[in-house]
Parts: structure tokens; C-alpha cells; sequence
């Protein structure tokens, strides 16, 4: 006598990869199971598998069409995000230009007022030494 726990199992299993050969492999292996375990004549069994291998076919383009499609949006997606990167590195060379462009006008500008500030000190000290000189003082 058996016990309960003697009896068959079966374990399924899921494959989230399982595509589209996963699919005409499971159509293949039906089909051939059909033509051994069908009591129908070779000309019945003919146009039975033609009519399955029509809804196999199509099936196969509609999941195509869909597959071509979710991979077009991914790309516009794609495309988009790349886009305002683009724009936004555009955005931020032409930001960087406008800052170094004025940072240099300022240090010309300074750079200007130093040279001014300079020549004024030399003016001031040869001034200096020539009142000195005139006042008969003896030069350094």
C-alpha cells in the first residue's frame, strides 16, 4: 500500500527570460505531440497543422510588433534623455564662457588700475627726488 508521500510531484519552474524561443519550442514540441496522439487522418492532421502553424506565425509577428515597439519608446526615451544632457552641458559651456569672459575684463581692469597706481608712484617718487635735488638735499 502507499503512503501519501510516496506520490508523484511535479515542480514548476519560472523563467523570466522565457521569449520567443522559449515559445516555438513549446509550439514545436505541442505539434509533435498532436501528430502522435492524434486519430485523425495524415490529410486532417496536415491542414490541422497548417492552421497551427498560421496562429503560430502570427502570434510570432504580433509579439515582433510589440517587442519593436517597446523598443522604439526605450529609444525615444533614450533620445530624449540624452537631448537635455546635451542642453544642459550646452547651457552650463555657455554659462562658463560668460563667467571667464568677465572674470578677465575684471582683471584687465585691475590689472589696468595697477599699472596706474604703479606709474603714479614712480612718478611721485621721481618728483620727490627731483625737489630734493633742486632743494640740495644729496640723493640716496
Amino acid at each position: 500500500m502507499r503512503d501519501h508521500e510516496e506520490a508523484p510531484y511535479i515542480v514548476v519552474e519560472r523563467d523570466s527570460g522565457g521569449g520567443l524561443g522559449s515559445f516555438v519550442l513549446g509550439a514545436l514540441v505541442g505539434a509533435g505531440l498532436a501528430l502522435l496522439l492524434a486519430p485523425k487522418s495524415g490529410a486532417e492532421t496536415q491542414e490541422e497543422l497548417k492552421g497551427h502553424a498560421r496562429k503560430l506565425r502570427s502570434a510570432a509577428e504580433e509579439r515582433m510588433r510589440e517587442a519593436q515597439r517597446q523598443f522604439e519608446e526605450r529609444l525615444d526615451v533614450a533620445r530624449e534623455g540624452v537631448q537635455s544632457r546635451y542642453e544642459e552641458v550646452k547651457q552650463a559651456v555657455s554659462a562658463g564662457r560668460s563667467a571667464a569672459t568677465e572674470a578677465r575684463g575684471e582683471l584687465e581692469e585691475k590689472l589696468q588700475r595697477s599699472k596706474a597706481a604703479y606709474r603714479a608712484g614712480i612718478d611721485a617718487a621721481r618728483e620727490v627726488v627731483a625737489a630734493g635735488a633742486e632743494d640740495g638735499e644729496p640723493e640716496d
